[in-house]
């Protein structure tokens, strides 16, 4: 027969198993737990990541597509400024084609003066002159100037006592300049120091 002290016995080295066993299946329990609510997490944490980078991907082709319309106008306004950047300067010169047709017309009536034909002559060479200026072109006629060979060219060079040496005498065709660019050179003729009368004696005499 079993005595009631081997019992109790048995039933004290059975209590710690039981007790180990709740105790395991609490941590479990908790595991899990920490388990989904860090899964809960990463996936909220995805969707949020997902939606800046939707976000993110929108505003970067609204943006590539502002830029490539800023292109298209951009060219579009270059375009049209190679086209019509001369507008002004056609505009300005129609009135001198006016003038150079009636002058034309007066020229072919022989009853004309040819003083008034002159005068007509004269103020549309004005109005062409006026014309060019206001769109930056400049006339260069150097007469009695120091020769300057950045907007001159010397076709010949004549000895003048009347003049100092390097000085322009004459104009043969009168140069001009586009906002101080020179667009053609003045030609010109230049005068040099005149040799001394005695080396021209000399020179007779050989």
């Amino acid at each position: 027969m079993v005595s009631e002290e081997q019992v109790d016995q048995e039933s004290i080295n059975e209590q710690p198993v039981e007790i180990e066993e709740g105790l395991v299946g609490e941590i479990v329990e908790e595991d899990d737990a920490t388990v989904e609510t860090e899964e809960d997490d990463f996936q909220a944490q995805l969707e949020a990541a997902n939606t800046r980078a939707d976000d993110n991907w929108e505003k970067l082709l609204l943006a590539k597509a502002d830029v490539e319309n800023i292109r298209r106008r951009t060219q579009k306004d270059i375009e049209k400024a190679h086209r019509f950047s001369v507008e002004k300067f056609a505009k300005d010169m129609l009135p001198v084609v006016d003038s150079l047709e009636m002058g034309l017309s007066a020229a072919a009536d022989s009853s004309s003066e040819a003083d008034a034909l002159k005068e007509g002559m004269e103020l549309t060479l004005k109005q062409l002159l006026d014309s060019l200026k206001k769109s930056g072109v400049e006339q260069l006629n150097p007469i009695s100037e120091v020769f300057n060979s950045d907007f001159h060219q010397a076709i010949s060079i004549v000895p003048s006592a009347e003049h100092e040496p390097n000085t322009v005498m004459q104009v043969f065709q009168k140069g001009y300049t586009l906002n101080s660019r020179l667009l053609r050179p003045a030609m010109v003729i230049v005068s040099q120091s005149a040799p001394p009368s005695d080396a021209k004696k000399i020179d007779e005499q050989a």
